[in-house]
């Protein structure tokens, strides 16, 4: 891998291609979550993949190379979300301090189903929840990327949270799988 990396720092066209190889199906599930299709998710990781061409020699080989090009997707679609989309029509609830207590839960789910939930939702409800709850930031982090309060984060992810059990809710009568589905948002995933 390290050969492949060297190759890119040189701007070798070879080596960059296999990087984008080994790495596009990695790159694309992180683009997919925060996307509405799959062709907003490929201009997406086309762009984290230039970003990652223009700046690999800022790669520090000590570290995990998964973990660096993960935080440079997910740090451009998320510049990609602030360049498209606002946040407007969503309130600024700073009084949400458990959200999700009331929340149903689920026992499992297939990620590709959830995939599909989560792309139905708002792309403001949508990025946070993403965020929140697959990447495992907290809210003053979320607020601090996205350039919003603390507040209407934590809005945010209680009004994903809604749509997403209303939405399984409705699955669980049509689907006997989605009746014994987890969706458990309050545990952090992973963060890159």
């Amino acid at each position: 891998m390290q050969g492949i990396i060297n190759g890119c720092i040189r701007k070798d066209r070879s080596s960059q291609q296999l990087l984008y190889k080994e790495f596009y199906s990695y790159g694309m599930a992180i683009c997919r979550r925060y996307s509405l299709n799959d062709y907003d998710a490929a201009d997406v990781l086309n762009d984290g993949f230039m970003k990652v061409f223009t700046h690999i020699e800022k790669y520090d080989p000590s570290k995990p190379f998964k973990s660096w090009l993960a935080r440079i997707i997910t740090n451009t679609a998320i510049d990609y979300y602030r360049m498209n989309l606002k946040f407007s029509g969503h309130d600024d609830v700073s009084e949400y301090e458990n959200i999700g207590d009331s929340a149903k839960v689920y026992d499992e789910l297939a990620y590709k189903d959830l995939l599909v939930l989560v792309q139905g939702l708002s792309p403001a409800y949508r990025t946070v929840f993403n965020l929140f709850a697959i990447d495992g930031y907290s809210h003053d982090e979320i607020a601090d990327m996205l350039k919003i309060s603390v507040g209407t984060s934590k809005s945010n992810l209680f009004k994903a949270r809604q749509k997403l059990q209303e939405k399984l809710l409705t699955l669980g009568g049509n689907n006997p799988v989605a009746s014994t589905v987890k969706l458990n948002t309050d545990a952090n995933v992973s963060k890159p």
